[in-house]
């Protein structure tokens, strides 16, 4: 991956653009054509859901409701958006309006990290490549999921921070009601003012999107008990275990629940336990980071909001394919720092898309059936994931939280502190 040129670019004149944005553009243009061509058809699995499921809910919601009683609608109030904006498209079919949104989506998220980094002094051109070569290792799944809109607008807050903290708390705050993991990205805003106005920001464009959908659709919560009531998916890091636990011989099933593929047996319901207590372990430890970090540089935000989204991944009892378009996102958005903390972890995400591929769409039936080599692929890609997440929190801690060696040294550069009272000094 290239460094991006420390001189200002004009985009509005693409004559003037350096030959590395050029080839960039190129690139993105070739590859998303090949990633729209696997979708188009509509007979492949993750276009049958758009086609099917999310038209579905789709319609329902033009009733102004939201679905009732419908155990696979595990999304906040907000995906109302996504689903309902592509019936809102004349000319098109569902699917057709819905993969062009998505891949304007992609354009957009591209054009922003691009837009952050290029001609910029200590900034770096890695992640508008990494976005622009990682998402077509996952084929057309990123256009036949909402999530690619989720992370443009995770991805446009992050670079917002610094200079516009309102309008990307904002931005933060809708994505959390599209998707939640949003949220998550602000725990690395600067103390102090930056902090106020972001977070500040952040919950008040929330909660009027929220009220705002209350008052349009019935049943805005309904969401909440079938979330509460999942259960560990066949491709979550505890149901690694469970995968193996099949080879030698545990009685367990797989079904079809709350939207995903999901043990059934003993000590399934242990384990779901124990992932969230893992998650609230993860956050628990961000919070101590939070208190204890001293160094913040420009790339603080971006490493702390990649560390923050893979811990959850991991210690979810869900770990969906398309969570990876949040990862190589928020990944993407750390690389255009230079002096980013996160860049081997964000490489390190390359081939865990890879292996996100084959073990779906290209092994699932084999996964849900059992078996070693499905096996073997979920386990090595959950355990590059968990590497990730421990060595993301690792590297993001000693670049912000000072050693004991250094509070000494920096204690010694001090000097001996004058004493305050005078009678005693003398």
């Amino acid at each position: 991956m290239v460094q991006a040129p420390d001189r200002p670019i004009r985009w509005t004149r693409p004559v003037t653009w350096p030959r590395e944005v050029l080839a960039l553009a190129a690139y993105w243009l070739s590859s998303r054509m090949l990633m729209v061509g696997l979708v188009r058809s509509g007979k492949t699995e993750p276009a049958i859901e758009v086609h099917r499921l999310y038209h579905g809910w789709a319609e329902v919601l033009r009733t102004g409701s939201f679905p009732v009683d419908d155990v696979g609608w595990q999304y906040p109030p907000g995906a109302a958006l996504p689903m309902l904006a592509p019936t809102a498209v004349p000319f098109l079919t569902y699917l057709q309006a819905f993969v062009g949104l998505m891949v304007l989506a992609d354009a957009l998220a591209q054009f922003a990290l691009l837009r952050a980094s290029a001609g910029r002094p200590g900034r770096s051109t890695s992640g508008a490549w990494l976005w622009a070569l990682a998402l077509p290792l996952l084929l057309g799944l990123p256009y036949a999921r909402y999530d690619v809109a989720v992370t443009a607008l995770a991805v446009a807050s992050l670079l917002l921070t610094a200079a516009r903290p309102r309008t990307a708390g904002a931005l933060a705050g809708i994505g959390a009601l599209l998707k939640v993991w949003p949220a998550l990205t602000v725990l690395g805003t600067p103390r102090g003012r930056t902090t106020r106005q972001v977070w500040t920001s952040g919950a008040a464009a929330a909660l009027a999107l929220l009220l705002v959908l209350a008052a349009a659709f019935d049943h805005v919560l309904d969401f909440l008990p079938a979330q509460r009531a999942r259960g560990v998916e066949i491709e979550s890091l505890a149901g690694s275990g469970f995968q193996l636990a099949r080879l030698f011989g545990w009685p367990g099933r797989v079904e079809q629940r709350y939207g995903s593929i999901e043990f059934l047996g003993p000590y399934v319901h242990r384990a779901s336990q124990l992932s969230l207590l893992m998650t609230a372990v993860a956050f628990a430890w961000l919070l101590l980071w939070r208190l204890r970090a001293r160094r913040w540089t420009a790339a603080t935000p971006y490493d702390a909001a990649l560390s923050a989204v893979l811990l959850f991944t991991v210690t979810s009892r869900v770990i969906s394919p398309q969570y990876l378009v949040w990862l190589i996102g928020l990944a993407a958005v750390s690389l255009t720092v230079r002096g980013t903390s996160q860049r081997p972890v964000a490489l390190l995400l390359i081939p865990v898309a890879g292996l996100t591929t084959v073990d779906y769409p290209l092994f699932f039936d084999a996964a849900q059936a059992g078996g070693w080599r499905p096996t073997a692929l979920i386990v090595a890609r959950n355990a590059l994931l968990l590497g990730a997440g421990l060595w993301s929190a690792g590297r993001l801690w000693r670049a912000t939280v000072p050693s004991a060696a250094d509070r000494r040294a920096a204690a010694a550069a001090a000097g001996p502190q004058p004493d305050a009272d005078p009678v005693r000094s003398a």
